[in-house]
């Protein structure tokens, strides 16, 4: 059973792919925040901006197999086939907590290339063709290799120094969004200028108004 809290037709807006159309599917649940408010000032990660509670979003709910959600992904692609390989993301909340390779299967049947945004502090399935961890505060990593590893900054127990070195082939610091976002990018900016190991990723998405 996977519980899905949306899935939206849209273009990434983030990282390496800015830009590229793609297929959203957000599951529900986290492993580091309930999502709920009260909860907020105790969670590993108190600067979430995304509703993954419930299966209430569009096209959300319920799916009892691999095969039901991969069909239904693949009916919200709009994209024809001839415009190229079509693209999901598994994001949420935290997607590892649901994708397992039965998922990332039936997705590839269905003619899909497949990735995922995580947090990195739970095992990932095989076979996933672009991984993008963004490691949250103090948390502890398990995934410490993939493509893409996008930092939300600051965060004073998430420095950048800490990720360094491990294996990635891409490093981007975003913005932490809110109040002070501007300062938040200003900061980000020069960090990048002196550092020029990691490039700036800007949530592209909320300056156009998509989704």
């Amino acid at each position: 059973m996977y519980s899905v809290k949306e899935m939206f037709y849209s273009l990434q807006g983030e990282g390496a792919h800015t830009g590229r159309t793609a297929l959203f599917c957000r599951f529900t649940g986290c492993n580091l925040w309930s999502g709920r408010e009260q909860d907020r000032s105790k969670a590993v990660c108190d600067f979430c901006d995304t509703d993954f509670v419930g299966t209430d979003g569009g096209h959300g709910g319920k799916f009892t197999s691999a095969e039901q959600l991969a069909e239904r992904l693949l009916e919200l692609w709009q994209a024809p086939p001839e415009q190229g390989t079509p693209y999901v993301i598994f994001t949420g909340g935290e997607p590892a907590l649901q994708l397992d390779e039965a998922l990332v299967d039936s997705c590839h049947a269905h003619g899909f290339e497949v990735a995922i945004e995580t947090n990195g502090t739970r095992p990932l399935p095989a076979g996933i063709d672009w991984v993008c961890v963004s490691p949250k505060a103090d948390s502890e990593l398990v995934i410490t290799q993939g493509d893409e590893l996008k930092l939300v900054y600051p965060q004073p127990a998430a420095l950048p120094e800490r990720f360094e070195q491990l294996q990635f082939s891409h490093f981007f610091l975003q913005p932490m969004d809110g109040p002070l976002r501007e300062m938040f990018t200003r900061d980000t900016v020069q960090f990048c200028l002196r550092n020029p190991q990691w490039r700036l990723s800007l949530q592209t998405h909320k300056l156009l108004g998509i989704e």
